[in-house]
């Protein structure tokens, strides 16, 4: 409603809704076959342009017509004042962050970093979250990904934008999104504060890019298909590179738990 507030000069719900549903028109009734398609059906031509149009085109290196349906699918569509992006009753970051869940969950493992995958490694399970293709050499052909760079900054300042999150939608901006991370924490003490600008990254990659985001075309799951069917009885493929999936951190979280559930279910661990 803040949003709509903005744009459109109102303050009404119902004001709102009659606006959106004139904004719709013809495309309400449609069958999207592109993002393009499904934005217009879900928010008209204004709401589109303004905020969605350029903003997803910068962050998929596509033009709207050529992304599929589903992306925009995600995106809550409410009516009321409240500018949360998730609508799940429980929400929130570790207190201290991933890093400390991960040094408790690998207390007493060897671990290496900085250490390429050795295919020829002997173990009776592998969980590999890397990039399905890579991991067979392409044989059938690369998956897309969306790559990100990542560009830190620490400030002289208490507070820099007033929110953890800021999207620059307009092309005019080279980065899609800027994180202030103090703000996660609720951080009010620290005089300092640190940012971090995300670029998406559609030329050559350099060494700070990162596979983020699979692009969840027909073609590539049609490709996807190809690799997940490959027979490899020792090897779980997970997380958004491992499993083509677009998830959130609670999804992954939920389908890791999944996996080795099944895998104490199936040898027959106790679940300790």
């Amino acid at each position: 409603m803040n949003l709509f507030s903005k744009i459109f000069g109102i303050i009404k719900p119902y004001e709102a809704k009659e606006i959106l549903e004139k904004e719709r028109g013809e495309y309400k009734d449609i069958k999207p076959k592109n993002l393009e398609e499904q934005a217009l059906k879900l928010v008209g031509e204004t709401i589109y342009k303004k905020i969605i149009k350029e903003y997803t085109e910068k962050q998929w290196g596509k033009d709207c017509k050529e992304l599929p349906p589903e992306i925009i699918k995600r995106l809550p569509l409410r009516f009321i004042y409240d500018n949360n992006y998730f609508d799940d009753p429980f929400q929130g970051i570790p207190t201290k962050g991933y890093t400390e869940i991960f040094k408790k969950l690998l207390k007493g493992i060897k671990v290496e970093l900085n250490t390429p995958y050795d295919k020829n490694m002997k173990a009776k399970k592998i969980i590999y979250t890397g990039k399905i293709d890579e991991f067979y050499n392409y044989k059938y052909g690369k998956l897309e990904y969306r790559y990100l760079t990542f560009f830190e900054k620490e400030l002289n300042t208490d507070n820099y934008q007033g929110n953890a999150v800021v999207n620059y939608s307009s092309h005019d901006c080279l980065f899609t999104r800027t994180i202030e991370h103090k703000h996660f924490v609720f951080d009010t003490k620290s005089k300092h504060t640190i940012i971090t600008d995300e670029h998406s990254n559609w030329g050559k990659l350099n060494d700070s890019s990162v596979s983020a985001y699979p692009v969840i075309s027909e073609s590539n799951k049609k490709l996807y298909n190809k690799y997940a069917k490959i027979k490899n009885d020792n090897i779980i493929f997970g997380g958004r590179l491992g499993s083509f999936k677009y998830l959130n951190m609670d999804e992954t979280i939920k389908q890791a738990l999944e996996i080795s559930n099944n895998l104490k279910n199936n040898h027959g661990i106790k679940k300790d």
